[in-house]
């Protein structure tokens, strides 16, 4: 189980994509039609092996347009590669989460679950076919993968009013045990990276970070700085939503 995917909201999505693509050095490899039925539009941009994903509403009513209500601009969705989603929709159906949006594919099988029953976020289970294909990033994704500033995704922080009871509706959804780090922090170990979830701020429960595997972390921060965007000192945001720069993990 680890992300291969996290999507973020904005109001204005070329704005959002446009800060993502010059900051880490990656590409828009698709544009899915199929995101229309949620009465969404969007970008898919490869990051190594998994994918950034940028999603606005085109019209009223929508999900994603009720996350902007109450957060503005954020996280939205986290991604799961999973091996066994048949086990995966079992388990889920025994704890009682509502699947809100599934389909099976010739390359890809796929849950998405109501936000409201985990909590923070979407979350999506896919059991892509083969395992290193990703339907979601378009036919030519692997062409347009640039990993001279940052190889891949490998976290995600969630704001909740309660971290530790989030955290085990999570690691419930996923079969994954989380671990008590600290009064503030509890995290769920994933393969090649983590979940954490800590006190909520302002804007309440929702996706607040994703962790990026950098090489050339200076750079996106020098490039995000001549962007005008806010700057920490391993991290930046772009849609509401924290980037924090992990060093690579030497293989």
């Amino acid at each position: 189980m680890h992300i291969r995917q996290i999507a973020l909201v904005a109001r204005e999505l070329e704005a959002a994509v446009t800060n993502i693509t010059s900051v880490l050095g990656v590409d828009v490899s698709f544009r899915d039609p199929g995101v229309g039925e949620f009465g969404l539009h969007n970008a898919v941009m490869p990051v190594g092996s998994t994918f950034l994903e940028v999603v606005s509403p085109v019209r009223e009513g929508t999900t994603a347009g009720r996350f902007l209500e109450r957060r503005g601009d954020s996280g939205y969705m986290v991604l799961f590669q999973t091996a066994d989603l048949a086990a995966d929709r079992a388990r889920l159906s025994h704890l009682g989460a509502r699947i809100v949006w599934e389909t099976r594919l010739d390359d890809i099988a796929s849950v998405h679950v109501h936000p409201r029953d985990i909590g923070g976020a979407i979350v999506a289970l896919e059991q892509p076919e083969p395992p290193d294909s990703w339907r979601w990033g378009g036919p030519d994704w692997r062409r347009l993968v640039r990993t001279d500033v940052v190889t891949r995704i490998v976290g995600a922080e969630l704001e909740a009013l309660d971290p530790r009871a989030m955290a085990a509706r999570w690691g419930a959804a996923l079969d994954l045990s989380p671990a008590h780090v600290s009064d503030r922090l509890c995290s769920i170990p994933l393969d090649g990276g983590d979940l954490r979830f800590v006190p909520a701020g302002a804007r309440g429960e929702g996706l607040s970070a994703l962790a990026v595997e950098a090489v050339d972390a200076e750079r996106a921060l020098e490039r995000a700085r001549a962007r005008g965007l806010p700057v920490g000192p391993r991290s930046f945001s772009i849609c509401g939503t924290r980037f924090d720069m992990r060093e690579r993990r030497s293989s």
